[in-house]
Parts: C-alpha cells; sequence; structure tokens
C-alpha cells in the first residue's frame, strides 16, 4: 500500500512516499481504509521526534493522529463494527504504532466512531485530535457551562474552530481571537465578539466586553502570544492551555494567577479517554450541531507541503491530505 513514512527525525524534507505492507488486525482492532487523513501541529512535532518521550518510534514510521474511511477488516474481539462500517480514528500513533498517513490504518477499535452516511470523509477526517482536544480544553479543563463566557485564543485554526462551537453548544458567550481576515469566518462558528488582535489591545477588547473577565480563556496558540491573559479572567476563572511541547515557552505568572484564584490547566490529548470523547463529539456531529471547519485538501504526495503549511501557522480550519477514493 502507498504510504508517507520517515526513515528518522527531520524537517519535511524527511516526508516520503513508500509502499509497504498492509496491516492486519488482531484482537481488539480494526483496519480502515483511509479516505482523507488529518494534517495536524502534533505531526510536525513527530515527525521532529518530539514524541519521543512519550513512545519509541519504530522505523519506518508513518505519521498521522486523525482519519476517515471504511472498515476492511475487523478483529477477534470486536463486537461494535463490521466491514463497511464508515468511521473516524484517532489512530494508535499516541503509542508508537503507525498513522494515518496511509491507504489502510490498523487501529485500536476503541478509538473509532461510526461516521453517518450524510456526513463526508472530510468533514470526519477533520474531526480527531482538533476536536478531541477542544472538548478536553472547553469542558474537562475549563468545565464551561451556560450563561459563563469564554474567550478563545485563537480561534480560526483547527481547535479553536471547533472550541467556539462547543462553547456555544454549552450555552456559553464567546469571544475569540483571530486575523482581520478571519472575522467573518469565526462569526460564522458562532463567535460573539471577533477580536482582531493585530489591531486592537486584546485585553481592553475582552474587558470592555466583559468587564468583570471572562470565566475561561481556552488558548490554542501559548507561546505566550495571550498578553495580559490572567487580567482578562475573573476572579477563580480558568485558563486551559493546550500543550505545545515547545521548550522555554514563556510561562504564565504564577503569581498573578494565585493572587486572582485563577487555575491554569495544560491540556493534552490522553490517549486513554481520546476515543471515549471523539465518539461523544462524533455523534453530536452527526446529529447536526456542529459544522465543519474551514478545509483544504492537498495530495498524499505533498505531505511535506502540508508540513511546512501547518508547521508556519495560521492555516485556518483544517489540512488534510487525500489517501484514497472511496
Amino acid at each position: 500500500m502507498r504510504a508517507i513514512v520517515i526513515d528518522g527525525f527531520g524537517g519535511p524534507e524527511v516526508l516520503r512516499l513508500a509502499d509497504i505492507a498492509e496491516p492486519v488486525a488482531g484482537p481488539g482492532e480494526v483496519v480502515i481504509q483511509v479516505a482523507y487523513a488529518g494534517v495536524n501541529p502534533v505531526d510536525w512535532k513527530a515527525r521532529e521526534g518530539w514524541l519521543s518521550q512519550f513512545f519509541e518510534y519504530k522505523f519506518p514510521f508513518v505519521p498521522g493522529f486523525a482519519g476517515a474511511g471504511i472498515i476492511s477488516q475487523v478483529g477477534p474481539d470486536v463486537a461494535d463494527y463490521k466491514v463497511g462500517d464508515r468511521v473516524v480514528t484517532n489512530s494508535d500513533q499516541s503509542i508508537g504504532k503507525n498513522g494515518t498517513y496511509a491507504e489502510f490504518v490498523k487501529t485500536s477499535a476503541n478509538r473509532a466512531a461510526h461516521l453517518a452516511d450524510h456526513v463526508d470523509f472530510q468533514e470526519g477526517a477533520s474531526i480527531p485530535t482538533a476536536a478531541v482536544t477542544a472538548w478536553l480544553a472547553t469542558f474537562n479543563s475549563g468545565g464551561l457551562s451556560a450563561g459563563q463566557s469564554v474567550l478563545v485564543n485563537g480561534g480560526a485554526g483547527g481547535t479553536g474552530s471547533f472550541a467556539i462551537q462547543f462553547a456555544k453548544y454549552a450555552g456559553a458567550r464567546v469571544a475569540t481571537t483571530c486575523s482581520p481576515g478571519n472575522i467573518d469566518y469565526v462569526t460564522r462558528l458562532g463567535a460573539d465578539l471577533a477580536i482582531d488582535y493585530r489591531a486592537n489591545d486584546v485585553a481592553d477588547a475582552v474587558l470592555g466586553w466583559a468587564p468583570e473577565g471572562v470565566d475561561l480563556i481556552v488558548d490554542t496558540v501559548g507561546q505566550g502570544t495571550l498578553k495580559d491573559g490572567i487580567r482578562m479572567v475573573k476572579a477563580g476563572g480558568k485558563i486551559a492551555t493546550i500543550g505545545t511541547l515547545i521548550k522555554d515557552e514563556p510561562a504564565w505568572d504564577m503569581d498573578q494567577a494565585q493572587q486572582k484564584n485563577v487555575e491554569i490547566i495544560k491540556t493534552m490529548s490522553a490517549y486513554n479517554r481520546a476515543g471515549e470523547t471523539l465518539r461523544t463529539i462524533v455523534k453530536l456531529y452527526n446529529e447536526g450541531h456542529f459544522q465543519p471547519p474551514a478545509i483544504e485538501v492537498l495530495p498524499l504526495a505533498e505531505a511535506a507541503e502540508a508540513h511546512r503549511r501547518i508547521q508556519g501557522g495560521h492555516v485556518r480550519g483544517k489540512l488534510l491530505l487525500k489517501v484514497s477514493e472511496l
């Protein structure tokens, strides 16, 4: 089968198209024929070896945490899926197994979710990773509920696009930062206030909208981009930051946070709960509660270009690789 592999760590140039053996489903596993694979910031970090602290890479290694397609094999002890089912998956890459940049991917059945017939595979492939991370930050870490207010830092990105929608689904008021070209986009997703971070003081804009501060900040960007973040949160509020794994990332002022009783929680998608969270999100998506983020598709063979784009930042919505015709 065709797959994108790396033979060692490095820049986008280490990604190469290869012909490798198709996987075989074992107990509790399924094999999925991949239509589209999601490209996420964690993919380029995996390519550069940043995840070696979590698992041992086995080369040649196939990247890709997210994908959508059709089940082609069902292993023993799998009762909830059958050959031909339309699914999305988080893949097992976070424990060192091959990912979704391939025509077929083997994954634990409990990391898949049924995709409704009316939802196309592009939409499905946009959900794992970005949506799961947004859900964990908004609800598990942030505890957001109806009537509260939230600031999503970086609302036009993949995670931010879902965080806006999840907050609105919860019944919250939503402000978000974005570039001027994305104001209409985040507004369509449901943002009540879109702040052009290039032309405005974000803290002044937020506090003009929510004078006591917001209940929650979901920071999808990190790297010290949200200056005066603690000042924007009301006393007793929370800041859910998405873990970037970047060394020497500017730290939050913990003394200021403690004085204001603001809780700062680093959020990352945990392997043992990602499948359950994915199924919750996909069920709601199948029911029509959410809309897809902006989607751009590149051919599988252009994975290196996709990595250059995602590593450079400022990708609106989701970037996908087209893997198979399904």
